[in-house]
């Protein structure tokens, strides 16, 4: 099937409301706007809450003050242009700066904003990185989209990585499978190359980027059926957007389908404090509810997520809450020695982040556990 991409408002399909397109033309004066013919057709003009325009169509209050352009303090692990060196066994690659369709909650819209340097240039530095750092066993490629790269340029990346011994895992993040499932369905060059990576002794995962079951389209779930074909593993993550799946009844269903596609849930993201997400974020106590109570509602096989923020610090986990308290533990920390951390935090339902929680009742650092419980 033939795909037509959109970047301009202005050349959406006539069936798009005038407002939308008013809107959407307004706000891409500051932040981007892309889309494509297949994902525009999801979206039912006829019901004004319709979870895939709210997904893609831009909406004025991206133009609130709020937020910052990179709210995970990405920056700081950036060891060149397009790599990342965050958590110990893993390496970023920015191979992209282009996706099949922009997320109105991107929480990487630097990427596609003019003058920034962010997508790897230097392949060969980046190599030489990885080969000098056996610690690194995980090498994520993300962007943008890597499967919006051509199958021999994403050659290019995997094959320079396939000969580095250390490195057993290769992770392709993408919402490929969601945006434009014909990318995988139409190039079978594209699955013998999986195959072909996988047949050399590398596991590859496909991080996909569902965030409703609206998307999980018979197109859509006959791309998972083939990337599961070619030995890829497939996992899920998706942040709690407001309006999309901030729901128990949403997010147990897309909980619900996935399983049944043999796509576990990963990892449920709170919705990062990103430029223009104001609108979309959901405050992290009201998301755990939500979070919890959709798990309540499925099989064990379907509730494996865990709902993290990626701060700069680490991945922190919300373990759970009562009415004073909400407890948290570094799921994976930036500085090793953070490595299980558990937060007893004063609940402020207002709080969007950790910085926004000002008390801390106690920290108890996992090494100390071990002290008390552990051999003499």
């Amino acid at each position: 099937m033939e795909i037509k991409y959109i970047n301009n408002p202005k050349n959406l399909p006539g069936e798009t409301p005038s407002a939308a397109m008013e809107a959407a033309e307004i706000v891409t004066e500051t932040y981007q706007f892309r889309s494509n013919s297949y994902y525009q057709s999801l979206i039912n003009w006829d019901d004004p809450e319709d979870p895939i325009a709210r997904l893609i169509m831009p909406e004025i209050a991206e133009l609130n003050e709020w937020g910052r352009l990179d709210p995970s303090g990405e920056h700081n692990y950036t060891i060149l242009p397009g790599l990342e060196h965050k958590y110990n066994s893993t390496a970023l690659m920015l191979v992209s700066n282009v996706c099949g369709g922009i997320c109105r909650y991107c929480f990487r819209k630097r990427v596609f904003m003019k003058g920034q340097d962010a997508v790897l240039r230097d392949i060969k530095g980046a190599v030489s990185y990885i080969k000098d750092h056996q610690e690194i066993t995980n090498v994520l490629l993300t962007g943008g989209d890597p499967l919006m790269l051509g199958t021999g340029k994403l050659r290019s990346y995997l094959e320079a990585l396939v000969d580095i011994d250390h490195v057993k895992i290769l992770r392709i993040g993408s919402k490929m499978p969601a945006f434009n499932p014909f990318r995988i369905t139409e190039d079978k060059e594209l699955r013998d190359l999986l195959k072909e990576i996988i047949s050399k002794g590398k596991q590859i995962y496909i991080m996909t980027h569902f965030n409703h079951v609206r998307e999980l389209t018979p197109e859509a779930k006959k791309a998972i059926r083939l990337l599961r074909e070619t030995g890829a593993e497939l996992a899920n993550q998706t942040p709690i957007i407001r309006g999309v799946n901030s729901t128990p009844e949403a997010l147990s269903e897309l909980f619900r389908e996935l399983s049944f596609l043999g796509v576990p849930p990963y990892y449920i993201f709170q919705c990062r404090p990103a430029s223009g997400n104001s609108d979309y974020a959901v405050p992290i106590e009201e998301g755990y509810g939500i979070f919890e109570t959709a798990r309540a509602q499925v099989s064990g096989l379907a509730k494996r997520a865990r709902f993290v923020m990626s701060h700069m610090t680490g991945k922190i986990e919300v373990v759970g809450m009562d009415r004073e308290k909400i407890y948290m533990k570094y799921h994976r920390a930036a500085d090793d020695k953070d490595s299980g951390l558990f937060l007893v935090l004063k609940r402020n339902s207002k709080a969007y982040w950790l910085d926004d929680y000002d008390e801390i009742h106690d920290k108890n650092p996992l090494d100390s556990l071990y002290h008390s419980y552990g051999p003499e």
